[in-house]
């Protein structure tokens, strides 16, 4: 466990406030004007006309831009997936979800383009919506003929319908909803820029990876990625989705260079739960069997993957859920199928997790159910079925090569901490008395796969100043992640100079060459171990420098991390501080820069967190209502550097899991309107209603890179989310109900109750 170390980001946060891409104020974007998007109100229509007229005459308008007015190729979709499912920057023939841009408005304010939206008219032909991803799957109804199918990506492993099942003495079945979420950020999308007169593009974006967006932009745009200059101000939340940047805000480029013009746009909140893109979204069939000691020889999962209107990431993340199947147990056989497919809905993209808590989420219902079904305890089926401690490294018959584990350890110091024979006790007792409030118990047990799909290389340098102050820039890009305060850390562990005096930079091309960005939990196993890798270099140099300032043999100079200062092996008392060394370095290079060195890291593969949780709900059978009452947690991420950051990323992992079990639902009517398109209607989780969280630690290092750390943005989401489920329904399971999807609202509880209670 390192050290806890505040994080130096949060004053600024707690005090003034961050800086975003709406509150810029650079002398560049002087008389910057708006852009503002007319998005479509139908879901599925033919467009027959487009009236700009009223909107061009309105007080403030420089110019309202449609799809025909843009000498722009579709957006092709990704991952070599069906050139027919492009995108149009601009619909022109045809809308397929509510809140696709339709046009767009520029205007001299703000203000002036909500009012000349309302004047553009668009006449829709309505055609027939299509909501529902598993009939979407049938081609009955095609939304792209072009392409010839509404499937837009598939995967498999073993075959499903194959005879895997054969001699096992239980066999279980269950659909499983896992439901669209929006990830809502804090902070909507944001872009601001303006071209300079050298033909440079300046731009400032609200992302967490500028490089792939400043060379998406810069390809768009028709220069070379030298010529875009990408800036990200604070960014207030991205949890995936903003991992690359969207055509809205890559339009806003383009449409500056045309108009000669600083550009701007913020989206509002409505559009953001509208287009922005969502998660989740996986309709699920589990197989499940076994002996009726426990033992689970065989599993299928059946995927069927909502990737809303256009194909995006979304469209490829069952790929992950495929490789992460088996979770953390060692069953024999596995099979998999998957088929992502368009709907007349927003497109899915990666939400926190991505992938692989849709397969947590699978399996930890399958192992539940199993448990049910044989009338054993859940948490020993899951003891009876992990992988063994000592068969690490551990290659899946899915192809995920786990590095190192201890599962059943995870578990038991879970049930230990939350006392889970009492637990269980007290819920036979609620359920022997027949109390109207009963427990519910839930076990989660998961493994995910961290730096996952690269890139596997990161790039930081370390500059010491003459004044004894450093600089470190990164390529990763953090939007709440503390990297300003770890990398600080893991300098100063080597330099031997104090964290308050080490700045952190990241987040502008001009500043870094090349970075990978904040996704996937890569971040400290990837720029983290970057900067310690420069670091020790940058020790190694300073040596150098040093050996010749005390006229003594490399070799023999000794740094003292305590004092800061080096000196020659056995002499403790001639030394040569830090500014020193720093400032003979700029002499002898010639610039005032001080001892400057640049490295990158390339990663040797993928790192697999690991962990358990535990959920204890409380359910009043009379009303349905739910309360979360405990969250006990394992999660084991390697090595921690500072476990402040890291219980933060455990706290807000946990409390998004906890939603999307609760109450967290993206909804759309059988017209394809959204249901749930703002924090009115969305069910939106409060502190009021989330437990304490009890953190237990663990940490199983990996040898994946030195520091021996692994991902934990996104372990508590993966964690929690099942837990949770199967909490709820634990405890109405003695009422005769096996299942209830997410999210387990009041009403859906009820409404099994009641159901149970017929049957």
């Amino acid at each position: 466990m390192g050290t806890r170390v505040l994080r130096t980001e949060d004053p600024k946060f707690l005090t003034v406030g961050g800086t975003y891409v709406d509150d810029l104020r650079d002398e560049r974007l002087t008389g910057a004007a708006w852009v503002t998007y007319v998005r479509s109100a139908v879901a599925h229509a033919k467009i027959t006309g487009i009236d700009a007229e009223e909107a061009r005459r309105a007080p403030g308008v420089l110019a309202v831009i449609t799809g025909a007015d843009l000498p722009l190729p579709p957006i092709p979709p990704q991952f070599g997936m069906n050139p027919g499912f492009a995108k149009p920057w601009l619909a022109t023939d045809v809308v397929r979800y509510v809140g696709e841009p339709v046009a767009a408005v520029i205007t001299e304010q703000r203000y002036q383009g909500e009012d000349a939206a309302e004047l553009v008219v668009v006449d829709y032909d309505a055609l027939d919506p299509l909501v529902d991803p598993r009939q979407s799957a049938t081609d009955q109804q095609l939304l792209f003929p072009d392409a010839g199918t509404n499937i837009a990506a598939a995967f498999a492993i073993g075959d499903v319908d194959g005879d895997m099942f054969d001699g096992c003495e239980v066999v279980v079945r269950q659909d499983v909803v896992n439901s669209r979420v929006a990830p809502a950020p804090l902070e909507v999308r944001g872009t601001a820029c303006a071209w300079g007169d050298d033909g440079r593009l300046t731009i400032w974006t609200s992302t967490q990876n500028p490089h792939a967006a400043r060379d998406a932009i810069a390809a768009s745009c028709g220069v070379e990625p030298a010529q875009v200059h990408l800036i990200t101000p604070d960014v207030g939340g991205g949890f995936g989705a903003k991992i690359g940047t969207s055509p809205e805000d890559i339009l806003v480029a383009i449409l500056a260079k045309s108009l000669d013009r600083p550009l701007r746009w913020t989206e509002n909140r409505s559009e953001n739960m509208q287009a922005m893109g969502h998660g989740r979204a996986q309709h699920q069939k589990i197989t499940i069997g076994g002996s009726r000691d426990g033992k689970v020889t065989a599993y299928a999962l059946e995927v069927v993957q909502d990737a809303g209107a256009y194909p995006n990431l979304g469209a490829f993340l069952p790929f992950f859920t495929q490789m992460m199947a088996p979770g953390v147990y060692d069953i024999p056989n596995i099979a998999y199928k998957s088929v992502s497919v368009v709907t007349n809905t927003c497109h899915t993209l990666a939400y926190r997790g991505a992938g692989r808590p849709e397969a947590t989420a699978a399996i930890e219902r399958a192992i539940d159910c199993f448990a049910a079904e044989i009338a054993m305890d859940p948490a020993d089926v899951r003891r009876k079925n992990f992988i063994a401690k000592d068969a690490f490294p551990h290659m899946t018959p899915t192809g995920a090569n786990y590095d190192s584990g201890d599962y059943a350890g995870a578990l038991d110091k879970v049930l230990a901490a939350a006392g889970y024979d009492d637990l269980r006790a007290e819920q036979k007792r609620r359920r022997d008395s027949g109390a109207q409030k009963q427990l519910g118990i839930g076990v989660s047990a998961y493994v995910e796969i961290t730096n996952g799909a690269g890139p596997f290389d990161e790039l930081a340098r370390v500059e010491v100043h003459p004044s004894g102050d450093v600089t470190v820039w990164t390529g990763t890009s953090p939007h709440g992640q503390g990297h300003a305060t770890s990398w600080a850390m893991l300098a100063s562990d080597e330099l031997g100079i104090p964290v308050e005096r080490i700045t952190v930079k990241h987040g502008d091309t001009d500043e870094v060459a090349t970075g990978g960005g904040t996704m996937g939990s890569r971040s400290l196993q990837a720029g983290g171990v970057a900067v310690h890798e420069v670091a020790v270099l940058t020790v190694e140099r300073a040596k150098s420098v040093a050996a010749d300032l005390l006229e003594a043999a490399e070799g023999d100079i000794q740094l003292d991390k305590d004092r800061g200062v080096f000196h020659v092996a056995g002499s403790p008392d001639e030394v040569k501080s830090w500014p020193e060394v720093a400032a003979a370095a700029a002499a002898k290079e010639g610039t005032e820069r001080g001892l400057v060195v640049e490295g990158s890291f390339t990663a040797q593969g993928a790192t697999f967190p690991f962990g358990a949780h535990l959920a204890v709900v409380e359910v009043d059978t009379g009303t349905g209502r739910v309360d979360l009452t405990r969250v006990v947690s394992v999660d084991d991420a390697g090595k921690i550097v500072n476990p402040i950051a890291a219980e933060g990323q455990r706290h807000g992992g946990i409390a998004q899991g906890a939603a999307q079990a609760l109450l967290e639902e993206m909804r759309y009517d059988p017209d394809g309107n959204p249901v749930t398109g703002n924090f009115a209607d969305y069910g939106f989780i409060t502190a009021d209603l989330l437990p304490s969280f009890e953190l237990v630690d663990m940490a199983t290092p990996t040898t994946i890179n030195p520091l021996g750390v692994k991902g934990i943005g996104e372990s508590g989401t993966i964690g929690a989310t099942p837990a949770v489920q199967n909490a709820v329904i634990d405890a109405v399971a003695h009422l005769g109900i096996r299942h209830i999807d997410m999210p387990t609202t009041s009403e859906k509880v009820w409404r099994a109750i009641q159901e149970g209670a017929a049957r």
